[in-house]
Parts: structure tokens; sequence; C-alpha cells
């Protein structure tokens, strides 16, 4: 299965249709319940789509779900790659705070989930708090955002911290990685 056309395995386990045939390494991720594909981009370096509320678009969010994957990526580790984020967060927002969520090994994997909070930001004029967890598989850099232009509550973050935990990346390449549905 190409990685740029994970959506379709998404909307598959969504509606419970039978599973695509996974091959090589693979972003497991699901359409969350409530949520349109917005935006779709694929590059030879990779794929972007934003995931948004379905009475919304992606011209006026509140929330949104951005998965990134770049293809042919290595070296760059999850801590490295939020380091970079940070650092161009912190420049263009005052009063920023990051948090570390967690940090390990999930399928064999390095990952890494941590947030950003923008009180104000300087494009909506709105509070910004971002979830974000980077993934570095073998093939690919995989990034997986969840984006609020308002105060989460903790039920909220509750909900999308289970939401990232079950994001993750297999290969059906190594039996040590993986790609069970389940």
């Amino acid at each position: 299965m190409n990685r740029a056309a994970f959506f379709a395995l998404a909307a598959a386990l969504a509606v419970g249709s039978p599973a695509y045939a996974l091959e090589n390494e693979n972003l497991l991720a699901s359409l969350p319940r409530g949520y349109k594909v917005g935006y779709q981009k694929t590059t030879p370096k990779g794929s972007v789509s934003e995931m948004i509320p379905t009475n919304e678009t992606v011209e006026n969010w509140t929330e949104m779900v951005t998965v990134q994957i770049f293809l042919n990526v290595r070296g760059a580790t999850p801590t490295q790659y939020r380091d970079r984020l940070q650092k161009l967060w912190s420049n263009t927002c005052a009063d920023s705070e990051f948090a570390k969520v967690r940090d390990g090994i999930e399928n064999g994997y390095a990952a890494l989930t941590w947030m950003q909070k923008c009180p104000v930001s300087p494009q909506s004029g709105k509070p910004e708090t971002t979830w974000l967890k980077a993934v570095q598989g073998r093939d690919s850099f995989y990034l997986v955002q969840k984006a609020f232009k308002f105060e989460p509550s903790a039920e909220q973050l509750r909900g999308w911290s289970r939401f990232l935990e079950g994001v993750r990346v297999c290969d059906t390449r190594l039996p040590d990685r993986p790609c069970d549905l389940d």
C-alpha cells in the first residue's frame, strides 16, 4: 500500500470495511469520527492531509488533525524535529508553553508526543494548543498533529491523547513491527 494513500485505509477502518493489504512501512491512523478530509496533497517528498470537523472548512476551522509523511527521510529523530518546531513556534508566539507527553519506543520505532501552546496566536488572535506525535520510521518520518483554536477541556485532551496513542507505524517486512489492525 502506498503510504500517501493511508486515508483509504483510515476510511475503511472508520466504517468497518475489510482491511486493505498492507505492504512495507505504513502509518496506521483512523479518520476521527465526525471529521472529513479537507485537504490532501502528495508530492515526491511526501504527503500532507488535513482533517477538520464535518461542519468546518480548512479556511475556517476551530479543530484540525494534520498528518504529514516525509518520504525517504532518515536520521531525523523525533526529539530533533520537536526542538526545531518549538524554536519556530517560540519565535512566532510570545509566552509559548511546551510539555513532553510521552517519549519512547512504539512498535519498534522511536516516538515522541508533546504539546505546544500559544496564548494568543498572531495569525488568528485566538489561543492555540497543538498536540503532536512524531515517529521515526525506517523508510519515512511521520508527524500527526491535533490543533485547537481554543482552550480544550481536560476531557477533550484525554480523548485526543487516546487518539494519538493509537497512531502507530508498522512494517510488514519486519515480524517485530506487525501491522495488526485491531
